[in-house]
């Protein structure tokens, strides 16, 4: 008897290898695979500008890259704490202007050498709510602890991810991205509430088969969500906040990853690499 709902293994129409370059952009999920293939000694570039978590934000950064035009003051909200880059991680935050837009630029700059140079991208989305700002409705990516008054919290449409996420699509294809694979992230927006998290992952997932039907032979969905909530489904396999997967769950789903984009020799490769990251992360005592 079969105590599991195991996920079959699949293998993508594609093969990737140490001689391809990836992109992954998206929740902090995205950080934990890209962090794995970057230890097996892939060509990885993996959220320069920290986790991105909803569609919205994901597709401004892709669409603000890829356009060429360099971030300035005008990008800048002022704070409590300085100078603040709503669009990004807290880290894109303080009191010297000029500091602050040489990081922004410079991560640009390496994206975009990243999104332009024929990559396969993945893009995890974790939440389908947004955060706007009050003054100008435009979409934030990351609060920077301002008061809440600021913002107005709302659920987006399936019919807004799927315009915003095709545009994107028709600018990546353009630059020369091969081919983008979508996840969900298994994490749990418990801040929503369970049934909110419910509704927000199921939004997503159903802009995500409309994007896979519409945009067949450039994009295809890989089930990480499945195999955290179908077949991980036991609150052993995560971590001690209960909302995100323990590095337990997240090998296996990565090996399942493994499998599905890598060859036999890519994956011995990968544990040669990985066995040499390894050690030298070792240090002799003297």
């Amino acid at each position: 008897m079969r105590f599991r709902t195991e996920i079959e293994s699949i293998k993508a129409c594609f093969e990737l290898g140490h001689a391809d370059k990836m992109v992954l952009l998206g929740s902090c999920f995205t950080d934990e695979v890209g962090s794995r293939l970057a230890a097996d000694g892939f060509d990885v570039c993996a959220n320069p500008f920290g986790a991105l978590y909803n569609p919205m934000s994901i597709c401004r950064c892709i669409d603000r890259i890829l356009s060429g035009e360099a971030y300035s003051e005008a990008d800048l909200t002022l704070g409590p704490r300085g100078y603040h880059c709503l669009d990004y991680a807290t880290r894109y935050s303080g009191a010297d202007i000029a500091a602050l837009l040489g990081v922004l630029n410079d991560d640009a700059s390496r994206l975009r050498e990243a999104l332009c140079a024929g990559p396969t991208v993945f893009l995890t989305f974790g939440t389908a709510y947004v955060y706007r700002l009050r003054e100008d409705g435009r979409v934030v990516g990351n609060c920077h602890k301002f008061p809440a008054g600021v913002f107005d919290r709302r659920l987006l449409s399936v019919d807004e991810i799927v315009a915003a996420v095709s545009d994107s699509l028709h600018r990546m294809r353009d630059a020369g991205v091969r081919r983008v694979v979508f996840t969900v992230s298994p994490i749990r927006h418990v801040a929503d509430g369970l049934h909110g998290n419910t509704v927000s992952k199921a939004v997503l997932h159903l802009a995500v088969e409309r994007l896979c039907a519409e945009w067949d032979g450039f994009v295809s969905y890989f089930p990480a969500y499945e195999m955290m909530i179908d077949d991980l489904r036991d609150y052993r396999f995560y971590a001690a906040d209960m909302k995100h997967p323990s590095d337990v769950a997240v090998d296996y789903i990565y090996e399942f990853f493994s499998h599905t984009y890598f060859n036999v020799d890519t994956r011995r490769e990968a544990v040669e690499y990985r066995r040499q990251y390894k050690a030298s992360l070792h240090r002799p005592i003297l």
